[in-house]
């Protein structure tokens, strides 16, 4: 089959894939925070920009050292266990859901504002259909309609700023007065402070985004976007909450939460600008339901490659998308939206707290990526205490939205278990299949016929799933590191083979290295272990060819960690992994 190449996102596409999420929180999170922080709602925002400053390091560091689709759960799977990474991946695919979700009602609700006749729920649904259709088209298509968004939505703010800032110039700081000698609701400034923190971390969704899609992107294009969504968010919602305090007296904000941008275009430049914002609304929300379909489809993929998820999801059309992926994302969200008759309050806390788990996942990935990995070469290295101190004001954060409203917390937990539940019957689908046979072979005469199909089934299912094999490539190690590989493969893969192979550049015979190998095979009688010996240079190319003669893909094969001396990118491996 011929290898289907894409055309490599630039800056500006790749930003506005990802931005239109990230920039949309510019819509409420402004009006959010100012419900809980008050007159302070600006140093809360200021407060997230210094913590999401902190994660473009972190984000920059691992991905660089793994440029790999798949975010948390990339980094994740190179530094821990399959298990832990899949947890990541369910929360990341949760919080998608849920984006894609509310966004396309949002939107749909800010378009009924100006044509009232409008059914949202119907209108939320075509969103998602043509937005599959589009990323079902591929992602250049994808990207040229997110750029438009992008551009038109950050035109937006930016007339909103300057029409604000001219109302204020012309009309004096009277109502920033008044606000500010208002009493705090929340009581002490320290707890505005940190209620309003924790509500304005909502603001930086789909931060994570542009790592679940990184392989599509240019090289070094990544940590750009990384400094492009800092910016944007940094300067627009700090900006845009002293601009309300200055103009909307704080009395005004809670009666129109759901539009306050809206209310004050129309305060500051009429209602031509009020207009123009909520069309503006309408767009970049719907640009956030994009950037779901495009990340979710990066990561399904990468989990579907690692056999988490069926091999049915592996299904490319002409474009190079994976259409199933697509639409079964797509039978999700509907599914979600009519199972809650369109009110999505509840699925506000699926997307709060999923967001905030995933986000400090990546940065515990950060830190075992520093601990065991410590050779492997990336272009920037986040200061370990700043790690620390990201990863805490996440988790702060994540209790802070708890105390906010504790029954969105456990509507999250509603949606989180059965899918850890799915995803752990992936995993563990072998054992299950084995007791399944063993539960069946106890009804054995009464239901002889029936179960002897039904073990012929299983036995061929349970065969298949363990005859994949598996590579690892050995730099010729001592008997601890086999034993930790052997350890990685019988704990996290579902495989009976495993090959090791040793690429030497000289024809010695490595006897130490047999001897080894015999002593392992006897102590893991589960795994047939074949020991190969090629002469020539480790590299993408010895990677090719073996991928292709024995038909293993890559993301079977594992390495060691390199260290500084190597010549290749981990990226440039081909999606082999890192498991030592």
């Amino acid at each position: 089959m011929k290898e289907i190449v894409h055309k490599k996102l630039n800056e500006l596409q790749a930003t506005a894939i990802c931005g239109n999420d990230i920039s949309s929180s510019c819509l409420y999170v402004s009006a959010l925070t100012i419900l809980y922080a008050g007159q302070y709602a600006w140093i809360s925002l200021l407060i997230v920009a210094v913590v999401l400053f902190l994660f473009r390091k972190i984000y920059a560091e691992v991905v660089g050292a793994i440029p790999l689709n798949g975010g948390a759960y990339n980094v994740l799977l190179n530094t821990s266990t399959k298990r832990l990474a899949s947890l990541a991946a369910t929360l990341t695919v949760l919080s998608y859901m849920a984006t894609a979700v509310i966004s396309a009602s949002e939107g749909m609700h800010y378009l009924h504002g100006i044509f009232e006749g409008l059914n949202v729920t119907i209108a939320t649904v075509v969103v998602l259909i043509l937005f599959t259709g589009l990323a079902i088209l591929g992602i250049g298509e994808s990207a040229f309609v997110a750029v438009i968004i992008f551009m038109t939505h950050l035109g937006t703010l930016t007339l909103l700023v300057l029409a604000s800032i001219w109302f204020v110039l012309t009309h004096g700081l009277d109502t920033f007065h008044i606000n500010w000698q208002t009493p705090i609701s929340s009581g002490s400034i320290q707890t505005a402070l940190f209620l309003g923190f924790s509500a304005a971390m909502l603001g930086i969704s789909g931060f994570e985004s542009s790592a679940n899609f990184v392989e599509e992107q240019e090289q070094g294009v990544f940590p750009k976007t990384l400094r492009n969504m800092w910016g944007i968010v940094s300067f627009f919602n700090p900006v845009i909450a002293i601009l309300l305090i200055s103009v909307i007296p704080l009395t005004e904000v809670g009666e129109n939460k759901e539009s306050l941008l809206a209310h004050l275009g129309e305060t500051t430049g009429g209602s031509w600008l009020a207009w123009m914002i909520s069309i503006d609304a309408v767009m970049v929300l719907c640009g956030a339901v994009l950037t779901s379909f495009v990340g979710v489809s990066g990561l399904l993929n990468r989990m579907t490659l690692d056999r988490i998820l069926p091999n049915y999801f592996l299904k490319q059309n002409k474009r190079g998308s994976h259409y199933r992926i697509v639409l079964s994302f797509l039978i999700l969200c509907i599914s979600v939206l009519f199972a809650t008759n369109g009110h999505l309050e509840s699925l506000a806390g699926v997307y709060t707290f999923s967001f905030l788990a995933v986000m400090a996942l990546f940065g515990i990935g950060n830190l075992l990526l520093k601990y065991k990995r410590r050779k492997l070469p990336r272009p920037e290295r986040a200061r370990g205490i700043a790690v620390v101190i990201a990863v805490a004001s996440v988790i702060a954060a994540f209790f802070g939205n708890m105390l906010l409203n504790i029954n969105t917390f456990y509507t999250f937990l509603q949606y989180m278990i059965p899918a850890l539940l799915f995803i752990g019957i992936m995993l563990n689908r072998v054992i299950l299949i084995r007791l399944l046979i063993e539960a069946l072979e106890y009804f054995y005469q009464p239901l002889r016929k029936m179960v002897i199909l039904s073990n012929r089934y299983l036995e061929k299912l349970s065969s298949e799933i363990n005859s994949q094999e598996f590579v690892f490539f050995t730099k010729g190690d001592d008997i601890t590191i086999l034993n930790k590989v052997l350890q990685y493969v019988e704990d996290n893969e579902t495989t009976k083979k495993l090959k090791i192979v040793h690429v030497k550049k000289d024809p010695v015979d490595n006897e130490a290295l047999k001897k080894d190998l015999e002593v392992l095979d006897r102590a893991y009688g589960g795994l047939d272990i074949e020991y190969i010996e090629i002469e020539g240079t480790f590299g993408p190319e010895i990677i090719d060819e073996l991928s292709e003669k024995w038909k293993i893909p890559k993301n079977f094969m594992f390495i060691g960690s390199p260290g500084n001396k190597f010549s290749y990118r981990v990226a440039d491996l081909g999606g082999v992994r890192l498991i030592m």
